[in-house]
């Protein structure tokens, strides 16, 4: 069985990709970056995330241009929807990739994060799934959240500190 992985970044595809495995998953990376600001933050978890597969030998496709725009005008007005609006775009765009790829199911490792809204991912990543025809794959892996913290630190990835959007920087970095 095929299954499309988004990955947010290395930190939290660690432990995901660990369990997949285990469950002798066929796992293919996909890497969203239309949400990640400044474009150099997007860049650096990149680059963790490509000598994090290299390490392991996994195969990511990198999504191609910088939507930023495209991402800021979605949210728009909508702010205190923002991340019930980006894991829809990173899903679907996530489920559409598994789709072209014939893969029998997509799953994110937005579900390794305890700050994420897992029944909220869940149920987004169901309905895309129904709309989209595959099957969303989902697991908590929140269980293994120290030990991919504790994999990251060992092997020197970078870790960031925020979410990836530029609301989630303010928040992370402006102290009113």
């Amino acid at each position: 069985m095929k299954i499309l992985l988004h990955i947010c970044c290395a930190p939290c595809a660690i432990y995901p990709v660990k369990i997949l495995q285990t469950d002798n998953l066929k796992i293919m990376g996909f890497y969203y970056r239309h949400n990640i600001h400044p474009f150099t933050e997007c860049l650096r978890r990149q680059e963790a995330l490509e000598f994090y597969a290299d390490k392991i030998n996994l195969r990511v496709i990198y999504q191609k241009g910088y939507d930023l725009e495209g991402f800021i005008q979605k949210i728009v007005f909508r702010e205190s929807q923002r991340c019930s609006i980006c894991y829809h775009a990173r899903l679907k765009a996530t489920a559409l990739t598994a789709k072209r790829g014939k893969y029998d199911y997509f799953s994110t490792t937005l579900l390794y994060s305890k700050f994420q809204k897992h029944d909220e991912i869940r149920s987004i990543g169901e309905s895309i799934g129904r709309s989209v025809g595959v099957q969303f794959f989902y697991r908590d892996f929140r269980e293994g959240w120290t030990e991919g913290v504790d994999t990251s630190k060992r092997l020197g990835l970078y870790r960031q500190q925020y979410c990836g959007c530029i609301y989630s920087e303010k928040e992370r970095y402006f102290k009113s």
